[in-house]
């Protein structure tokens, strides 16, 4: 729980003392939408959009967007420093987006393909939680054998000792209880970088991949002619989401409060899926589904380790 506190304080810092998106607004303080893809734009865009409309309500609402570069001449250095937050993640992985992007012609491709590359540079450490989510399943007969032990005891003295002997198994697995949800917690970062790059450059909202308007949400895009492919995308936000936090053994664990979690951050990100952008709902599939594979690797990896067909 320490390291989960520290992670989360060290993050919030960076975040909050260093710049964000913000959204445009008109003279009455309404968000600005595109009447084209129900958009609410960005204010603090890194790049010149090129869509006609999209320009012409940045200037209405004096955005000057000719003062900033091109989508295709942008740079890290561009717009100079910004804050430790835009300037060290949001600029790079923005560029590293675009430039990816321009060889291969699609910016979905792009971000899942660097989405891809991250996970493989984060394997390490992911690949550890996934080892500890196969210990809970271990652990989890014995601690629900304590918890039906003491179940109805809310007396300080059987708490306590309810609370010790649980202690003794996660020792005894060498069992992380925080370990799913630190995983969570460190998907964060990236899921904020990946929205600030994604909605405050042009070039990536404006662009399409298999009848998604990239810079669309779900809840937009169902009432438009392509609906039945941001049901697509919202169902596979929905079943990939809920079946990598299953894979955790968060969902598993005998201790009611971390059982509730996982469930709840799954319903959480399902909601929030409607209203973000489809460009970040590929990026979450994307990684939810990296996570997946290696959680199967690492399951099986494990059983042959144990002896186990």
């Amino acid at each position: 729980m320490k390291k989960v506190k520290k992670i989360l304080i060290i993050f919030l810092m960076v975040f909050l003392l260093t710049g964000c998106t913000t959204t445009l607004t008109n003279s009455k303080k309404e968000a600005v939408k595109n009447p084209e893809t129900g958009q609410s734009l960005t204010k603090n865009i890194l790049c010149q959009p090129k869509n006609k409309k999209t320009r012409e309500l940045y200037e209405e609402n004096k955005v000057k967007v000719d003062k900033l570069p091109t989508c295709e001449k942008f740079t890290p250095a561009s717009g100079g420093y910004e804050g430790l937050w835009t300037s060290l993640f949001v600029k790079p992985l923005a560029f590293i987006i675009l430039w990816l992007g321009k060889y291969i012609k699609s910016f979905a491709l792009s971000i899942i393909i660097i989405t891809i590359l991250l996970r493989f540079i984060l394997y390490p450490f992911t690949k550890k939680m996934a080892l500890q989510s196969e210990l809970m399943k271990k652990a989890s007969p014995e601690l629900e054998r304590i918890r039906k032990k003491y179940e109805g005891k809310t007396d300080e003295q059987s708490m306590m000792r309810q609370n010790q002997e649980m202690l003794a198994v996660y020792k005894k697995y060498n069992f992380n209880p925080f370990s799913s949800c630190l995983v969570s917690f460190l998907q964060l970062p990236l899921f904020l970088a990946f929205f600030e790059a994604i909605n405050r450059v042009p070039a990536i909202f404006e662009d399409k991949f298999l009848g998604l308007q990239l810079g669309t949400t779900p809840m937009v895009g169902f009432g438009t002619s392509h609906f039945y492919v941001y049901i697509i995308l919202i169902l596979l936000i929905a079943v990939t989401t809920i079946y990598s936090f299953k894979m955790t053994g968060g969902m598993d664990s005998a201790d009611p409060s971390m059982k509730m979690m996982p469930i709840m951050m799954s319903v959480m990100i399902i909601f929030t899926g409607l209203f973000m952008s489809s460009a970040l709902g590929i990026y979450w599939v994307t990684q939810s589904l990296f996570m997946i594979i290696q959680n199967m690797v690492v399951k099986k990896g494990a059983k042959k380790k144990h002896g186990k067909a």
